[in-house]
């Protein structure tokens, strides 16, 4: 996204209400243009900064994030998965009545606190990382999934296979 036209207009707007100041108005308008650049960039990053982070919270457990690339922005967008994946499937068993639902859309969204090993936080840097996430938007993703997951029944534990359509799947899936 180039935010040059957007800081060429803001430049064109302040000569216009400094030409109103006679020239000496207009000459400091000109002398201050320069050095403003920066801090409109700079603010219309936060503003860009601040609308991809709201979209990502209603958008969770998809995201939206803001990269800069040089001095220009780029928006990565990550859908929610849509469906589970196949082989995810295949590892809880199949129940008769269907697994109460969890509301995941409330709009509003929490805060919470917990402690964990230093250990694990540099394992979940590391995946969201892998994954082109913040390690926010990445716990969401992986809240969300364990939630859904535990909603669909219990899972066998490693050593247990699970046959469907005549083959054995057996293990563990992430």
């Amino acid at each position: 996204m180039d935010l040059t036209p957007y800081v060429d207009s803001l430049r064109r707007e302040l000569a216009a209400a400094a030409d109103l100041g006679g020239a000496d108005a207009r000459a400091l308008a000109e002398r201050l243009a320069g050095p403003l650049e920066s801090a409109v960039r700079l603010a219309l990053l936060d503003a860009l900064t601040a609308a991809a982070d709201e979209i990502t919270r209603e958008l969770a457990p998809g995201s939206v994030e803001l990269r800069l690339r040089g001095r220009e922005p780029g928006f990565v967008v990550t859908p929610p998965p849509t469906e589970p994946s196949p082989v995810a499937a295949t590892i809880a068993p199949p129940t008769s009545a269907a697994p109460p639902a969890v509301d995941l859309d409330e709009g509003t969204t929490a805060r919470i606190n917990f402690r964990l090993p230093d250990q694990l936080k540099s394992r979940i840097e590391e995946a969201a990382n892998r994954d082109g996430l913040s390690v926010n938007a990445w716990l969401v993703r992986a809240t969300t999934a364990a939630v859904r997951g535990a909603t669909a029944g219990p899972t066998r534990p490693p050593g247990h296979g699970h046959t469907v359509g005549g083959q054995r799947y057996t293990g563990w899936v992430r």
